[in-house]
């Protein structure tokens, strides 16, 4: 369950850091250089997450 709940977050993620960089806003308004890097940031951390959750799903129906 854990595994799945990591997809949907990394997934989260990523839509967030596209909604920073489009609307330039995170609780606050940004500007654009920082919230360019902030977006970047989040869709990097979104990848990790999914890529994360996929590796530990693969493993965990190997041990199967």
């Amino acid at each position: 369950m854990f595994n799945w709940l990591s997809l949907v977050t990394g997934v989260f993620y990523i839509v967030l850091g596209i909604v920073v960089i489009v609307y330039k806003f995170f609780f606050t308004i940004l500007e654009p250089a920082v919230a360019y890097a902030l977006g970047v940031v989040l869709v990097i951390y979104g990848i990790f997450r999914i890529y994360r959750a996929i590796s530990r799903i693969k493993k965990s129906r190997n041990e199967e």
